[in-house]
């Protein structure tokens, strides 16, 4: 059996493991779900923002991902030299959402190459817990998966996922050798006005998510001219309960006193500040928007714009859209920043 395809079914086995345990977790006591469980326990002793219920959310897309069918048409459109010595990827993790940079491990393993990760100090004991089960499907795995602190030696590639700001940092060190630098990029949606109370709604869970702290959240919507805003909040209403999380509601209550004091006009709900704002990027809490009087013009706004869009959510206006409520189920297909990895990686 090749290296490719006894990595790919240790994954498959993975995601058939991980589907078990998110319909099953809160009636198996066996050993290894109880482990998985206290791991769930301290990622968010961890990280306040990872609640348990992000956490399954995470599990669950993941293990709807992990099949022997998603993995294989996947790869079958890429070719993998299956006898290629192996390259050294670092891998340099982002913390905002669980299990964000996963889907690179995944790239970086199924392309026959050595992962070498640095996690973030927000989220350090789920990926190692799941690299630990790939490791006794495929023993060979043990070789080429390493966790690492401080700074990156002896590797022959990055993917580093970032900030604006951390990206220079990443330029600069990692400049020199074949990289994949991300950026902060936001996800927007656009309104029409013809939408549906059930789209809306579904719209609501691209917004609150993680919080809305994942570059495929929603965090700019734009709207028609004079649009009544009565209907979206009705329909996002089910979300309510977001405000009784602490940090969210710490946000909430910081970023509307700022907007108060500097006399910003804003709609607000109790648990969403809606303020309308040029740029994409929306703090916790908050969603910005802003209003259009044609598609057309629109359409060509953002093509302009699009080196800091994730995706867009909408219906019929772009032939890459995403439908609403999907920000947050992302296909292995769908790389961040629109930029190949299992391409890169080959080309190594």
């Amino acid at each position: 059996m090749s290296r490719y395809i006894s990595t790919l079914e240790a994954f498959v086995k993975l995601g058939s493991f991980l589907r078990d345990f998110c319909e099953n977790h809160n009636d198996n006591t066996s050993d290894k779900y109880n482990k998985l469980k206290d791991i769930l326990i301290r990622a968010e002793q961890q990280n306040g923002w990872f609640t348990y219920e992000n956490l399954i959310f995470s599990l669950e897309q993941w293990a709807n991902q992990l099949t022997n069918k998603n993995l294989t048409d996947w790869v079958s459109n890429y070719s993998i030299d299956h006898e290629k010595p192996p390259k050294v990827v670092g891998i340099v993790m982002a913390g905002n959402i669980p299990m964000v940079g996963f889907h690179d491990f995944l790239c970086v393993l199924l392309t026959g190459n050595k992962v070498l990760a640095k996690l973030s100090s927000n989220d350090t004991v789920l990926l190692p817990f799941l690299a630990d089960c790939l490791m006794q499907y495929e023993p060979s795995l043990a070789d080429k998966i390493q966790f690492v602190e401080g700074k990156f030696e002896h590797f022959d590639a990055v993917i580093a996922t970032g900030s604006n700001n951390t990206s220079r940092y990443f330029e600069y060190y990692f400049g020199k050798k074949p990289n994949i630098i991300r950026k902060n990029r936001n996800a927007i949606a656009i309104i029409t006005g013809e939408e549906s109370d059930d789209e809306l709604q579904a719209l609501g869970g691209d917004i609150f998510k993680y919080f809305g702290l994942g570059c495929r959240n929603v965090s700019k919507i734009y709207v028609p001219s004079n649009y009544d805003f009565n209907q979206f909040f009705n329909a996002i209403f089910k979300y309510q309960d977001i405000i009784h999380q602490n940090k969210y509601a710490n946000n909430y209550d910081y970023n509307k006193a700022v907007y108060l004091m500097s006399e910003f006009k804003i709609l607000d709900n109790g648990f969403l500040i809606l303020k309308e704002d040029s740029s994409f990027a929306s703090p916790i809490a908050s969603l910005f928007y802003e209003q259009y009087d044609s598609a057309k013009t629109l359409r060509q706004q953002l093509k302009e714009r699009k080196e800091d869009i994730q995706c867009i959510v909408s219906k019929g206006m772009f032939a890459e859209e995403v439908a609403f409520g999907e920000t947050q189920k992302p296909k292995l297909s769908d790389y961040a920043d629109g930029m190949d990895t299992l391409k890169f990686l080959l080309e190594l």
